[in-house]
């Protein structure tokens, strides 16, 4: 890894972590030194993740990792099964298990007639690059390993896939798209999978007749549900007043259904509403520009938003790699270099700037910040119906566009 100024991107190994640790009747044994695992604990905590009775970690010793001794893990195993009775227990590496190459599967399998839980070996030390390609792993070993093959169908119950922790006000974006599904549709969510579960609720998603993938690292999940149980699924997030109409238009098109007309006409209101706010950057010669910076899908979705209101969306700065996107949007960029990033964002003057709390900290005081994307400091995530999604996300940034124009 490179020196970094500030922040670097979350690991594999944390993305697991984090996701594994929304399903509520399980619990994530690290096997590895204490020291990795408490690093962790700081980062969980920001996104509202629970962490008593629910992480563990081994505690190993260099007497461990010179003898290929696994003593500790069995142990382990054993002592969370019986003293707090989880439904699962999920078994992960650490980064320096998986350089020696413990065969973490081998220990899970002869230990499951040891104890009551279902032992899931995840098996990922965190080497294999950043958080999304730990969101693509574990979103995949969840939808294969979890789900029960013969289950009743629920018509009108879909499910969220893709509801990352690790996405800014994701709690909010929930909360708003189960209430567009309910308004729209009357459809009920079934598992919101990233983000709030339990083992029970996953043994059943075969069940839906709809999955809802919210991010590009949750498609090919959606891929192995629509072939494991026939279940169809629309990709994408509802950002902005158009982008939440299209959405809605794609699941009832999918499903065979209309939308409520007062969502739509409503929607369609706003839509028409928001382009007037155009006017002062057509009526003068000042060119309104945003700077995005977040996730590749909070790119295309805010990107897309800000050309409908009349703001330029010129820098899309992504988080992560792109190297397993498929058909990149033109213009959305991925800066190894982390230099490279902060001197593009010292150089803008101007803009909007929907990012992140180091990004708003790196800019010039004549860009207005907004935060929408992690890392956050000054900005901590309480309230759970504030969304960056849907309609009510829309509202909330229609307000910050306009105050731009003042600002501006």
């Amino acid at each position: 890894m490179s020196l970094f100024r500030y922040l670097p991107a979350p690991s594999h190994r944390m993305a697991v972590m984090w996701t594994l640790m929304t399903i509520g009747d399980a619990v994530v044994l690290e096997y590895g030194p204490a020291g990795t695992t408490h690093y962790s604990m700081g980062l969980f905590g920001s996104m509202g993740l629970g962490d008593e009775n629910r992480l563990f970690t081994t505690h190993i010793s260099e007497d461990d990792v010179v003898m290929g001794d696994v003593s500790r893990l069995e142990n382990a195993i054993i002592e969370i099964d019986t003293n707090f009775k989880p439904k699962a227990i999920f078994v992960m590496e650490s980064g320096v298990t998986a350089v020696i190459g413990t065969d973490i599967h081998g220990v899970c399998k002869y230990m499951q007639e040891k104890v009551s839980a279902r032992i899931v070996s995840v098996g990922e030390g965190g080497l294999r690059g950043d958080y999304t390609t730990g969101l693509r792993d574990v979103y995949k070993k969840l939808v294969t390993k979890l789900p029960k093959p013969d289950v009743a169908k629920q018509e009108m119950v879909c499910n969220i896939i893709g509801a990352s922790a690790g996405s800014y006000r994701i709690r909010s974006d929930v909360w708003e798209i189960k209430d567009l599904l309910n308004r729209a549709f009357g459809l009920q969510v079934g598992v919101t999978l990233g983000l709030e579960t339990d083992l029970s609720s996953t043994q059943q998603m075969g069940g839906a007749a709809l999955n809802l993938v919210l991010r590009t690292e949750a498609y090919e999940s959606g891929e192995i549900l629509k072939k494991r149980f026939g279940t169809p699924y629309v990709y994408g997030s509802p950002y902005g007043y158009s982008g939440t109409l299209r959405w809605l238009e794609k699941i009832g098109a999918t499903l065979g259904i209309e939308i409520d007309k007062d969502v739509k006409l409503g929607l369609e209101s706003k839509i028409h509403e928001s382009t007037q706010t155009q006017g002062p950057g057509m009526m003068s010669r000042r060119q309104y520009a945003a700077t995005i910076v977040g996730d590749y899908d909070l790119l295309c979705g805010l990107s897309a938003f800000m050309e409908d209101v009349g703001i330029e969306p010129i820098n899309k700065i992504c988080t992560h790699t792109l190297k397993d996107v498929a058909n990149v949007i033109d213009g959305i960029i991925y800066h190894e270099n982390e230099k490279d990033r902060l001197d593009l964002l010292k150089s803008i003057h101007g803009h909007l700037l929907l990012a992140d709390d180091v990004s708003s900290h790196v800019v010039a005081k004549d860009n207005m910040a907004v935060c929408v994307s992690f890392p956050f400091i000054r900005h901590p995530q309480v309230a759970t119906h504030l969304p960056i999604m849907g309609e009510r996300g829309a509202d909330m940034l229609m307000e910050e566009v306009t105050r731009y124009f003042s600002f501006a």
